[in-house]
């Protein structure tokens, strides 16, 4: 879901002035509170989550914007995700994956992440897994990382709530990956048996199945609002289980 995230937030300021937006691209001049400024490769990456934005204002000498980095505020960050939200509750549902039709029962299986934990979903009943079927390679499940770790976060106190990431790749090269970009489901390796075994062709695959053991919700690909259907299915399961 997330592509370049760049939060300007004087564009109101810079359209007052009457002057175009600049565009944003390897000429950009970007700065920090020191004066040092950034090479592109390091403010893209910096700003590409959402840690750090970007703030345009005019240099009165030169009469031209200049671009600083700075900590993006949770302020921000709240004002930005209820955004992302409101504009993605308006974009139609994403496209349901064939293989885990909505409504069906889903066939249990059992799991062992890379540390070892087992998963029964057999025995372990009364539960809302999380699926995702992902693989290193796939650049759309390595952009909607930083996304699903906040659904992780979002939920770790309810134990309810299982997220299970089934990978294609070996362990090895799985915790090789996870050093520098980490996944905070539970990664399951070499889960190309399970891909086959439920007919997956299409990463990432997201799937969730409810505590009475049916699928609620499936999708392919990545929409620009796939996270945040997983989000609402999840909520929706908490709460009927709540009434």
């Amino acid at each position: 879901m997330k592509k370049l995230i760049i939060f300007l937030t004087l564009f109101a300021v810079l359209k007052s002035y009457g002057q175009t937006i600049p565009k944003l691209d390897q000429n950009t001049i970007v700065k920090d509170s020191t004066g040092m400024i950034y090479p592109y490769v390091i403010w893209k990456k910096m700003t590409e989550k959402g840690e750090y934005s970007l703030k345009g204002l005019k240099n009165k000498e030169s009469d031209q914007f200049e671009f600083f980095i700075y900590k993006t505020t949770d302020e921000e960050k709240l004002a930005r995700k209820k955004r992302s939200d409101e504009r993605a509750s308006t974009l139609p549902k994403p496209r349901t994956a064939e293989v885990f039709k909505e409504g069906s029962k889903f066939n249990a299986e059992k799991f062992r992440d890379l540390n070892g934990t087992r998963f029964d979903m057999k025995k372990e009943t009364g539960k809302i897994y999380v699926l995702n079927f992902w693989f290193i390679n796939c650049p759309p499940c390595k952009a909607e990382i930083p996304d699903l770790n906040e659904l992780v976060e979002k939920y770790k106190e309810n134990k309810d709530v299982v997220f299970l990431a089934i990978a294609l790749d070996d362990a090895t090269s799985l915790k090789s990956f996870l050093k520098q970009n980490p996944f905070k489901y539970n990664i399951i390796d070499d889960g190309r048996y399970y891909s086959e075994k439920y007919g997956v062709r299409s990463y990432p695959t997201h799937v969730i199945i409810g505590k009475d053991g049916l699928i609620k919700f499936s999708t392919y690909g990545l929409a620009s609002n796939t996270v945040y259907w997983v989000d609402k299915t999840i909520k929706e399961q908490i709460e009927a289980e709540a009434k």
